[in-house]
């Protein structure tokens, strides 16, 4: 029972999301121009497509597969895309790369998420920057696979950390 607690908390947003799915399904990974490097931005557009796919796709912890996934499976595989492998749990994740500054990020990079009150407990892949608000892809136990906005006061409390793996 414990561990159906800790699922309901780990991904969960109780805010109204800044995206539906079904206004990205059609959308196709442009390429990004304010990469450092062709090889960042090619493996960022691999992640990202990856992710994309997934979409709509509903929460089920531990999942890995299009029938349901966790926050964490949704970053194995959006990386597995781009030849990455990742560790499975969120936490682990977050010791992966390089730290960096919430305001550095781009396309590609995780932001952490504390969710659970004791460490990080959520992961999501940063989607866009636009106007310098940043959008993130997260599978939320109450919605699934969304894109969510790190302006929402759920996300903007919770906020840990962001790293670059890319």
């Amino acid at each position: 029972m414990a561990l159906g607690v800790f699922s309901i908390i780990a991904c969960n947003s109780s805010r109204n999301i800044s995206y539906k799915s079904s206004e990205y399904k059609k959308r196709e990974v442009r390429e990004r121009s304010n990469s450092k490097s062709n090889s960042a931005n090619k493996e960022a557009n691999s992640v990202l497509k990856e992710a994309y796919a997934y979409l709509g796709t509903p929460y089920k912890y531990g999942g890995t597969t299009k029938s349901g996934l966790d926050c964490s499976g949704l970053v194995i595989n959006a990386f597995d895309a781009a030849g990455i492998k990742m560790p499975r749990i969120s936490r682990d994740q977050a010791k992966q790369g390089k730290e960096i500054r919430l305001r550095e990020v781009r396309e590609g990079d995780l932001v952490f998420f504390n969710t659970s009150g004791s460490s990080i407990s959520h992961v999501g892949i940063v989607e866009k920057v636009k106007n310098g608000e940043i959008f993130f892809i997260h599978s939320s136990t109450s919605k699934g696979v969304i894109v969510s906005s790190m302006e929402e006061t759920y996300w903007n409390k919770r906020f840990v950390k962001a790293t670059r793996v890319l």
